[in-house]
């Protein structure tokens, strides 16, 4: 078990530094979902779901 630990260290780290990016990717995106932010990346119109796509003949 050691000897597969010492010749794999550096896989099994990186594998959890990607897991903790994507961790906090994840959380980033429901945190924003939960305050009611946009998806899209703010309101531009082009979204049928966009509080002034009525303004912009979207909806």
């Amino acid at each position: 078990m050691i000897a597969w630990f010492a010749a794999n260290w550096l896989t099994i780290v990186v594998l959890c530094v990607l897991g903790l990016i994507v961790f906090g990717i994840v959380r980033g995106m429901r945190k924003d979902r939960k305050a009611g932010k946009l998806s899209c990346g703010g309101c531009s119109g082009d979204c049928a779901h966009c509080a002034h796509a009525a303004e912009h003949g979207r909806v």
